[in-house]
């Protein structure tokens, strides 16, 4: 069932931003400074943050209905330790983030744009790709995952082209590993065995 739409927007300050906000006094703590892209329902982000209530995570998600519900359930649960933003990541996240600043980046099952002409729309693009890249710290990793496998190979080619290092090898999808964080879609899939196609990359050392 989606959400209601709540009247409140959420994430809006970051979007006009020119320059890094301060993430230290933005969240009233430091320590790893992870995004996810796409955050959908928020069941990931949710129980990620649950699970790590350590780390700053920051989640885009341009649907308002899911942006604004998911930060509600996180204050709900009195979390401290996520920021949702209701914008498309591709237009903000290179503002917002410093190079060399980002620790983990989460692409949890994203939009196939099954139309051709709507392939432009998908995150995972050889421009955009590279600067992930920079976003993150050396040894920092791209966690990645997808139902659709065509979709899959893809984006971890474009990937492991713009400079991501796969550590199973060139185009290897990485195997699942029960100490992740499932989304909610991916805990369907779990329960039914069908497959789901994972990535996890990394940013080698300079």
């Amino acid at each position: 069932m989606r959400p209601a739409l709540l009247p409140e927007p959420v994430g809006l300050k970051f979007v006009p931003l020119e320059a890094p906000p301060d993430w230290d006094a933005e969240f009233g703590f430091t320590g790893p400074l992870e995004l996810e892209i796409g955050s959908g329902a928020g069941g990931h982000a949710l129980e990620y943050c649950r699970r790590n209530p350590g780390v700053r995570f920051v989640a885009f998600e341009w649907r308002k209905k899911y942006a604004r519900d998911t930060q509600m359930r996180a204050e709900k649960a009195g979390m401290k330790n996520l920021r949702v933003v209701e914008s498309d990541a591709r237009f903000v996240v290179p503002r917002i983030f410093a190079p060399g600043s980002l620790d983990v980046i989460h692409l949890q099952f994203p939009d196939p744009w099954w139309k051709r002409s709507h392939a432009k729309r998908a995150v995972v693009q050889p421009d955009f790709a590279k600067v992930m890249l920079g976003l993150l710290k050396p040894g920092g990793r791209f966690d990645m995952r997808t139902d659709v496998q065509d979709r899959g190979v893809a984006m971890l080619g474009i990937l492991e082209a713009a400079g991501f290092h796969n550590p199973l090898g060139a185009g290897v999808f990485h195997p699942y590993d029960p100490e992740e964080v499932p989304s909610t879609r991916e805990r369907r899939y779990l329960s039914s065995g069908e497959p789901v196609y994972r990535a996890r990359l990394v940013k080698s050392a300079p």
